[in-house]
């Protein structure tokens, strides 16, 4: 049988189910369409607002690298240094409503086959600003955009009534979710925030709105490191930093439990997944649990801005899975995806070892120190 790599997706079909995320890989329309003929499935937009937005001074993105000698993680550029994670305090595009519109347009009549979909923010305080969703929303599924992501998570907001301050209250999100739900002819996706105390909590109040798909996680709210010598953050503003968000491989792992849990508590919804995919291994991992699409931001950015060599890589290497497991008879993402969503448990129902074989935990493993003997 041939493999396919295209899916179906809140009732769209992607040519694969690799996204880039909303992010500065996707802050113009010249990324965007490069990153299609590049051969990304679907786009998300960095996310458009009505509000003046004005970000910081200087650098807005910067990487955090590890030397695997000495366990340091500085954003400073070194030999030998691998890759750790990204950190960001970027705000929403700066750009205008008005300066996005004709772009989706021209976006999407250029690549009527690809996926576009328009990240969109606006506050909650009053009807006024629940308004403005629904402004955002019709004004770009005007210009053919094939679905709408709701930014509930940017983690660095200066406002009370937005980003994740939204994402973070169920009742907000399934407020806001409804009110968009109300105008969109086109699927609507609800981008939440991992730094909650159960994120199933929020996808609940998402799904009660009627969002058709759920996209997870965000960045993770932290600190750039301090530099020993100057005792200085290594990213600020005439010294004084703020809360930024942490993405890239550092987060894979904590994002993928997150996934895995709205995934479990909501086996029949749409997920589209992002944390730290590189290349296809770890997007694997969030099929496995049940995702449908996968989204990149952080080796993207390394790539060329737009991940030429990442989505090469991605492709390559899910056409070399499914031929692998061909005498599984798999030949697209339906055929596993989910498989390994219930081998997740609590952790009362891990096995523990007889009484008989049990020493209180001092056996020596990778990571305990020698027992000692005690005269």
């Amino acid at each position: 049988m041939a493999i396919d790599l295209s899916t179906v997706f809140t009732g769209l079909r992607f040519q694969n189910p690799f996204m880039l995320a909303s992010a500065p890989p996707t802050e113009s329309d010249s990324n965007i369409m490069r990153a299609f003929e590049a051969g990304w499935g679907g786009v998300v937009t960095k996310t458009i607002g009505l509000h003046p937005v004005i970000n910081v001074k200087g650098p807005k993105t910067k990487f955090n690298r590890v030397t695997p000698e000495t366990g340091r993680i500085s954003m400073e550029k070194r030999a030998g240094a691998t890759l750790h994670s990204s950190w960001n305090w970027e705000l929403i595009s700066d750009k205008t409503i008005d300066w996005w519109i004709p772009r989706l347009d021209r976006i999407k009549k250029a690549f009527p086959e690809k996926v576009l979909v328009a990240s969109i923010m606006a506050g909650s305080g009053n009807d006024r600003e629940l308004k403005h969703w629904q402004d955002l929303a019709m004004g770009c599924q005007d210009q053919g955009v094939d679905a709408l992501e709701l930014n509930l998570s940017c983690p660095h907001m200066d406002r009370p009534d937005m980003g994740s301050n939204i994402g973070k209250d169920q009742q907000l999100v399934s407020y806001v979710v409804q009110v968009v739900k109300e105008v969109a002819r086109v699927p609507v996706w609800a981008k939440l925030i991992p730094s909650t105390t159960d994120i199933v909590i929020e996808a609940r109040g998402a799904f009660n709105g009627g969002a058709d798909a759920i996209s997870a996680t965000n960045t993770f709210p932290s600190l750039p490191p301090v530099d020993p010598d100057t005792l200085e953050f290594e990213m600020n503003v005439e010294g004084l930093v703020s809360y930024g968000g942490l993405g890239g491989p550092a987060i894979f792992p904590m994002a993928l439990a997150k996934v895995t849990q709205m995934c479990q508590a909501f086996p029949d919804k749409s997920f589209s997944a992002i944390g730290g995919v590189s290349n296809f291994t770890q997007a694997l991992n969030y099929f496995l649990v049940g995702a449908g699409t996968v989204q990149v931001c952080t080796a993207a950015m390394l790539d060329h801005a737009i991940g030429p060599n990442v989505i090469r890589d991605l492709l390559a290497g899910m056409r070399a899975f499914l031929e692998r497991h061909a005498g599984r008879r798999w030949r697209s993402l339906e055929d596993f995806r989910g498989l390994l969503r219930n081998r997740i448990v609590p952790h009362s129902q891990i096995k523990r070892p007889d009484t008989k074989e049990y020493r209180g935990g001092y056996e020596v493993h990778e990571g305990y120190a020698e027992p000692q003997v005690v005269t």
